[in-house]
């Protein structure tokens, strides 16, 4: 058995490059051999979301905290609430993060292969971003 005490592993900004806007993320556990997948905490201020990017794996987004939107290519812009939980197919092209006037924080879990978790693209545009404002 392990456990992890809340605050033992500290918060980081997230990179530049896989989102926009003020993100923070909490590493909530490490893959390893028995455990082939990783999670994280990720809060995102209003207006922040990540870049469009891919699992391998698929990934599981559980929402703890405020409202967010989620959208897959091709897909409309969704709204997501405390309880929801989404997931992404394996290779499915996707992006997530808060409305634009509330903060969301969600849970991340996503499975390795040889590896690698993800493969980050371009930053989501701004149109595509307020699309969700419409729905």
């Amino acid at each position: 058995m392990e456990i992890r005490r809340n605050g033992s592993i500290p918060h980081v900004p997230g990179p530049e490059g896989w989102f926009t806007g003020e993100t923070r993320m909490e590493p909530l556990f490490a893959a390893n051999e028995a455990r082939p997948f990783a999670s994280a905490a990720v809060t995102f201020a209003p207006g922040a979301r990540t870049a469009w990017h891919t699992h391998p794996l698929g990934q599981t987004l559980i929402v703890t905290a405020g409202l967010g939107w989620v959208q897959r290519d091709g897909g409309p812009v969704e709204e997501v609430r405390p309880g929801d939980v989404i997931w992404f197919e394996p290779g499915e092209r996707h992006w997530h993060g808060a409305a634009a006037t509330t903060a969301m924080t969600h849970i991340a879990i996503h499975g390795l292969l040889d590896g690698k978790s993800v493969d980050w693209m371009e930053p989501v545009s701004e149109a595509d971003y307020q699309a969700g404002s419409k729905g």
